[in-house]
């Protein structure tokens, strides 16, 4: 059996250090909603999303594009004016495949631009633990699970998609905790998998999609596994596909 990897919990951008993006997999999540979304998109068939750190440097990007697109994105749970989907995963069907998205969340985004220097990038939420596991664990570098938090505070639904990916390592191959945040996480979802949407509707995140008007987004994430695919994430501006899709 392989030797466990070592595996670290950061709980908001603001707390990530150059060790822990250096020469590790590092894998983002922000459970409500950007990167639930983005692998529901994945799922749908869009060919690649490009990461932008607000609404005006993705509208100025998509302006030059001349292939299929759309803009995609919130602020303060709602799409921009001039965008033409918002954050909710339940927006993508089969009839996107293909397009390019340009997307800018409150949240979801700034940190995957945080960690954007890490030797592989990876996208992380309940509804793909398991395939985000394993496209991390597969690269045989140390992990750093990095939640994106709200507004600059910890999300629990963002430990409890770490949570989720500990879970299925555990399960898979082990790993070697580097501090008790892993530890927290792993018994934060080990205590609230039979009842994922309503820890989520009870926390922060939750309740302000709910204040949104866009309550059927908590239970689209909360369900676990549901989407068997997994995003990688490179380049600049930093750009997610689906994992087969990217270079080895």
């Amino acid at each position: 059996m392989a030797t466990p990897l070592p595996v670290d919990v950061v709980l908001r951008p603001a707390d990530l250090t150059e060790s822990q993006v250096l020469d590790r997999t590092v894998v983002v999540f922000d459970v409500l909603r950007a990167t639930t979304t983005m692998a529901a998109a994945l799922a749908a068939g869009v060919r690649e999303i490009r990461i932008f750190p607000d609404k005006t440097a993705a509208m100025n990007a998509a302006k030059n594009f001349d292939q299929p697109k759309l803009l995609c994105g919130e602020e303060n749970c709602l799409p921009p004016p001039g965008f033409d989907l918002g954050n909710s995963p339940r927006a993508f069907a089969q009839a996107h495949a293909g397009q390019t998205l340009f997307m800018s969340t409150t949240n979801g985004c700034k940190a995957i631009l945080a960690a954007q220097n890490a030797a592989r990038l990876c996208i992380g939420a309940l509804v793909n633990a398991s395939a985000a596991c394993r496209i991390a664990i597969k690269a045989r570098l140390p992990i750093t699970l990095l939640c994106a938090g709200t507004n600059g505070q910890l999300a629990m639904e963002d430990l409890l998609g770490a949570g989720a990916v500990l879970d299925e390592m555990d399960r898979q191959s082990g790993f070697a905790a580097e501090s008790d945040r892993v530890a927290i996480a792993l018994n934060l979802f080990r205590g609230s998998r039979s009842n994922l949407s309503r820890v989520l509707r009870e926390s922060i995140g939750g309740k302000n999609v709910i204040a949104a008007g866009l309550e059927p987004d908590i239970d689209f994430a909360a369900r676990l596994d549901s989407l068997d695919v997994a995003g990688i994430c490179h380049g600049d501006p930093p750009t997610v596909r689906i994992a087969s899709a990217m270079p080895k």
